[in-house]
């Protein structure tokens, strides 16, 4: 039997109990906490450190009333990355290449900034369907095209993360079975599809971290919207 490519994105099952559920509880349990030594070990001050700046540049462009957000959208950033990271390590894998998974994370979060601004702004909030100065005629059709680009948003979101987490282990896939089976008949393709590998396992690394950030830097753009 022939397996599928996609394959590889199918949450596996371990006596009928989809394994999706304890792979996104590992993360709570890798990423450091603070301990009650006095003095911490220099890998948590790193993290302290890379947290803090992280939330100041987030946090800087919006409003102090946003500034209530920062923990929630830290904590979606280093669950998204633990997540991608975990998953490129052998036999595992990657939650976030399910787009339903990714779509409860991006709706929620979307539809709080949207309430949030009709509920502090709703003036301002409801004006961005529709720009200043536009002519009589195409008031109604900016409406609805603004309402689709709103709505568009969580969309967006969670395909992005779906889309380039899958084509990355996509690639991985093809390449290391290339190399895989050019072994034995053609070494010398085979060590250049090996080199090729190892390299776009340190770029797929990269965008697993970027797109986690990417993720909520958006999501920081809406809040700055409705605040």
């Amino acid at each position: 039997m022939t397996l599928s490519l996609f394959d590889q994105f199918t949450i596996p099952l371990a006596l009928g109990i989809p394994l999706i559920i304890i792979a996104v509880t590992i993360p709570s349990l890798v990423i450091l906490t603070i301990t009650n030594r006095l003095i911490p070990n220099r890998l948590s001050t790193l993290l302290l450190w890379a947290m803090k700046t992280f939330t100041k540049q987030l946090m800087l462009p919006i409003n102090t009333p946003g500034h209530k957000w920062a923990a929630m959208l830290t904590s979606i950033m280093l669950f998204l990355i633990s997540l991608n990271l975990l998953g490129l390590l052998p036999y595992t894998f990657t939650p976030t290449t399910q787009l339903s998974m990714n779509m409860a994370l991006a709706v929620p979060t979307w539809l709080a900034t949207v309430m949030l601004g009709l509920r502090n702004q709703p003036t301002i909030s409801l004006g961005h369907l529709l720009p200043e100065g536009t002519p009589t005629l195409l008031i109604p059709i900016l409406v609805i095209i603004e309402t689709i680009s709103l709505f568009i948003r969580p969309l967006a979101l969670g395909v992005r993360l779906t889309a380039n987490l899958t084509a990355g282990h996509l690639l991985i896939q093809l390449i290391s079975t290339t190399a895989f089976i050019l072994t034995s008949s053609m070494p010398m393709t085979a060590l250049l599809a090996t080199i090729t590998l190892l390299l776009l396992t340190v770029l797929e690394i990269a965008v697993a971290m970027i797109q986690a950030y990417v993720f909520v830097l958006l999501l920081s753009l809406y809040l700055q919207e409705n605040v």
